[in-house]
């Protein structure tokens, strides 16, 4: 539950359209089923249409053709996805995304079973849109390049993500029959590593290389400490096998030449995947004000745009964006008592950009750094400091983006020191 005005905030003024017809969809992998009611009629139609575009095309066409062009509410249990991707190309349908825990609560209230089922999910979906409309925030596709960057950025994290489980599948698997690369290495999806157990992937074929050859191994993989180099030499000399069990080795090798294969076409992957999300990042018009922040970087900084997005009237403060990002705590109250907890209704990817980005700024802002440790002294963990350092930024950011200006430390310690901020007195920032 939504505490004092924050529930209102979830929703955004829409101006009354009389829609011809109300329509719900539930996604699945083959087949969509659907509800259809004309709008001052009781009866619902139902029916199926296939997953292919050009099934899809067909069904919408008959809809336009039955219902002249005039404008349709389509609700669908998702934001994104093929479906989603599908209908937005329909300037006559207006899509309404319904949350799935909305979907998933009535249907435990209506239905004593709460088993999902098509059909009925499709009535629970026209229900929402048509009794609860104005809970609802309309889809409205942003510029076609602020898109590229939202879809670039959450891909490449995915991407990073499965890197990370590889890393730590090859990680166990090394551990096993040949645990000295983690101590000698530490990142075992570096390149170097992995061009490593490319060439050698056991200790003994390891231990058969030259010393010259290893010398050049390192410097061609840009290590150019020659104390460093020596030390692995001599460290890789002394080395015990792990395991002398074939049976076990071998099964270890073999896995472990998958895992080094597939983390490299991973490594390669996320740094096309970077050179792109640069190019379409410094096309944007608004980068220069996400570049602007202190800490963002390469990274964080097309994030952050992609957060924000371009259409300034999709958002009235910066309480909508704290909130729909999940950075704003959550407020309960039951009786006399209240408490506040942390948000899970939200976009975990846009929190955990403004999240990481926050900690990240504690290095490179002094306000940011002060901010945080005092919070610390305060009481809070280093988490909850994070997020209310990036409630903070919120406001700041928004400001800049709503006026389009980049953001500068000067102006804003200024303003700070106008205040009489105590944060200034507290922490003895140096203007």
């Amino acid at each position: 539950m939504l505490g004092g005005n924050q529930e209102k905030l979830m929703s955004q003024n829409q101006p009354e359209i009389q829609y011809a017809a109300f329509v719900s969809i539930d996604w699945a992998d083959q087949k969509h089923v659907w509800s259809l009611q004309e709008a001052n009629s009781s009866t619902r139609e139902h029916g199926e249409v296939g997953h292919m575009p050009e099934a899809i095309e067909a069904w919408i066409a008959q809809m336009s053709q039955r219902f002249v062009g005039r404008q349709i509410a389509v609700a669908v249990e998702q934001s994104r996805g093929a479906l989603v991707f599908l209908l937005s190309k329909y300037e006559q349908l207006h899509i309404f995304p319904v949350p799935p825990a909305m979907t998933a609560n009535l249907r435990k209230a209506f239905y004593s079973s709460g088993a999902k089922t098509d059909p009925a999910d499709t009535d629970l979906l026209q229900d929402v849109l048509q009794m609860h409309r104005e809970k609802l925030r309309r889809l409205s596709p942003d510029t076609e390049a602020t898109r590229l960057i939202q879809n670039l950025v959450e891909e490449r994290r995915k991407l990073v993500d499965e890197k990370t489980a590889q890393s730590n599948r090859l990680e166990a698997h090394l551990k096993i029959y040949f645990p000295q690369i983690p101590q000698w290495f530490g990142d075992v999806d570096s390149p170097l590593v992995c061009a490593l157990l490319e060439r050698w992937s056991a200790l003994e074929a390891l231990q058969k290389a030259r010393p010259d050859t290893l010398r050049s191994f390192f410097r061609k993989h840009h290590c150019r400490k020659e104390e460093l180099i020596e030390s692995r030499i001599k460290a890789i000399g002394e080395a015990m096998p792990a395991l002398k069990d074939r049976a076990v080795v071998e099964a270890q090798l073999a896995v472990v030449k998958v895992l080094v294969q597939v983390i490299q076409v991973l490594h390669q992957g996320i740094e096309d995947f970077n050179r792109q999300i640069q190019e379409a990042a410094e096309a944007h018009p608004d980068f220069f004000i996400f570049e602007s922040l202190p800490g963002a970087g390469a990274v964080m900084a097309p994030r952050l745009l992609a957060a924000f997005g371009s259409q300034r009237e999709r958002y009235r403060n910066a309480a909508e964006v704290q909130t729909l990002s999940g950075i704003a705590p959550v407020t309960e109250s039951s009786g006399k008592s209240s408490w506040i907890h942390f948000r899970f209704a939200c976009s975990k990817f846009v929190r955990q950009s403004f999240h990481e980005w926050a900690a990240l700024s504690i290095t490179q802002s002094q306000w940011a750094r002060a901010y945080y440790e005092l919070q610390c002294r305060r009481g809070k963990r280093h988490h909850a400091a994070v997020r209310a350092l990036a409630f903070k930024w919120i406001r700041i950011i928004f400001r800049c983006w709503k006026e389009r200006v980049a953001y500068d430390e000067k102006v804003y310690l200024a303003a700070l020191a106008q205040h009489n901020s105590p944060l200034l007195a507290a922490t003895k920032i140096a203007l």
